[in-house]
C-alpha cells in the first residue's frame, strides 16, 4: 500500500490573491518555562489545499458541516492534462475514468497546469460525479472563476483545491479529503491523502 500526501504545509503554503495568510502564534513555549508548548494559528478557510462547499458562491447553497463525507472520502481517478480542459476533454477524462472503475469517475483529481473551461464545467456537472479536484488555488479562469464555480457548486458538486498531483500517476486511488465540521462555513482546509489501490 501506497500513501500520497497531496496536501500543502498550511503555513508555507499558496495562498489566493487578496485572501489573508496563514498566521501562526506560540502562546506557550516549554523552552521559555512553560509545562507545554502551545500554539495557535488563524487562516482563511480556502488557504492551501481545501474544499469550496456550495455557500462559497451561493448563498442558499450547502455549508461544509451539511455536505456529509460521501464526497470527500471514496475512490477517486487522477486525469492528467495541460492547458485548458475542453467540453471535449471533459468527455475523454470521465470515459477513461469510467472505464477503469465505475466508482472512482465519480470523483474526479486533474493533475497539471491546467484550467476548467466553463464547457468542460458543464460536462462534469452533467456527468454525475460528487467531486472534483485540481492543483491551482481555483477552479476556471484565475481572473474569472465565477461561472465555472457556479455551474458546479449549483449542481451540489464539492471542489478539492490546490491538491499536489506531481507525484502521483494517472489512474485510481483511494481518497480522503474530509474538511474539518466547521458549521456554516463556506470552505475548509483539509489534509488531502490517496492511497494506492494496487496489490
Amino acid at each position: 500500500m501506497k500513501i500520497y500526501d497531496i496536501s500543502q504545509e498550511v503555513f508555507g503554503c499558496q495562498v489566493y490573491p487578496g485572501d489573508p495568510e496563514p498566521k501562526r502564534k506560540t502562546l506557550c513555549s516549554i523552552e521559555n518555562g512553560d509545562a507545554c508548548n502551545l500554539t495557535s494559528f488563524s487562516m482563511c478557510a480556502h488557504n492551501g489545499t481545501h474544499i469550496d462547499a456550495p455557500f462559497h458562491f451561493i448563498n442558499e447553497g450547502k455549508t461544509v458541516d451539511k455536505m456529509g463525507l460521501e464526497p470527500f472520502v471514496g475512490l477517486a481517478y487522477v486525469a492528467e492534462h495541460k492547458g485548458i480542459v475542453s467540453g471535449d476533454d471533459a468527455k475523454k477524462i470521465i470515459e477513461k475514468a469510467r472505464a477503469q472503475n465505475e466508482e472512482a469517475s465519480k470523483r474526479i483529481l486533474l493533475k497539471g497546469d491546467l484550467e476548467v473551461s466553463l464547457e468542460a464545467a458543464r460536462v462534469f456537472a452533467s456527468s454525475q460525479i460528487l467531486l472534483l479536484g485540481n492543483e491551482s488555488q481555483t477552479v476556471g479562469p484565475k481572473d474569472a472563476p465565477m461561472a465555472v464555480h457556479l455551474e458546479l457548486l449549483g449542481k451540489g458538486i464539492v471542489l478539492l483545491e490546490g491538491i499536489r498531483l506531481e507525484k502521483v500517476p494517472e489512474g485510481v486511488y483511494f481518497l480522503n479529503a474530509a474538511p474539518l465540521n466547521l458549521a456554516g462555513a463556506d470552505g475548509s482546509p483539509c489534509r488531502a491523502l490517496l492511497v494506492s489501490t494496487d496489490k
